[in-house]
């Protein structure tokens, strides 16, 4: 008896087993999969591989018109000064994304250009991909000591219509955030970037 049981449990802990992994994959937030810094001639740039997933919430408010503001912020921290948080390197990217209902159409509005997309998924996809941006030095660096790097991605809410603003304050709904993934490092060289994984 328990073997026919057991023939007829194992198919669904298995269907229950597969499915699991796309539950996850569905769930909303940011994930950084990983940042790459890079020397170029005296300057530095970073480049970010994320996911971004909206909830239900957030979509709605796209397709009201409401633009979706996300930053995403790089911090560089002599590890001498930490305590002091004296920043030597930052980059700091606001992206607007908004939905045009009269065509259907999804646009990333960065500082200096836009691109449009025909479905949310894309946008998204092209939201978490940051290549070659480039990173303000604040002060002088120097090779062969520890700073201390930090990045996160999250959903600006300052930007957002007062009304909107007020609705998040009380709704976890519109709290979307990537954890601060935060690392030890010596500066790259032209021939030896520094990569680091994510989530």
């Amino acid at each position: 008896m328990w073997r026919i049981w057991l023939f007829y449990i194992n198919p669904i802990l298995l269907l229950l087993i597969l499915s699991l992994p796309v539950a996850i994959a569905q769930a909303e937030g940011i994930w950084i999969k990983s940042v790459t810094l890079t020397a170029v001639k005296q300057d530095y740039e970073i480049s970010v591989d994320s996911e971004i997933v909206l909830n239900a919430t957030l979509e709605q408010a796209l397709e009201k018109g409401i633009v979706l503001y996300f930053v995403t912020k790089f911090s560089l921290v002599d590890s001498r000064w930490y305590w002091l948080n004296d920043e030597v390197v930052r980059g700091k990217l606001r992206v607007g994304l908004r939905y045009y209902a009269l065509t259907r159409q999804y646009h990333l509005n960065y500082p200096s250009f836009s691109q449009s997309f025909n479905t949310l998924k894309e946008a998204l996809q092209a939201l978490g991909q940051l290549h070659g941006y480039p990173l303000t030095i604040k002060s002088e660096l120097k090779q062969d000591i520890d700073y201390i790097a930090s990045l996160r991605m999250w959903l600006d809410l300052t930007r957002m219509p007062k009304p909107f603003q007020i609705e998040a304050l009380g709704s976890s709904q519109w709290n979307l955030s990537s954890d601060k993934l935060e690392w030890r490092m010596k500066l790259p060289t032209p021939e030896q970037p520094v990569q680091v994984k994510g989530d």
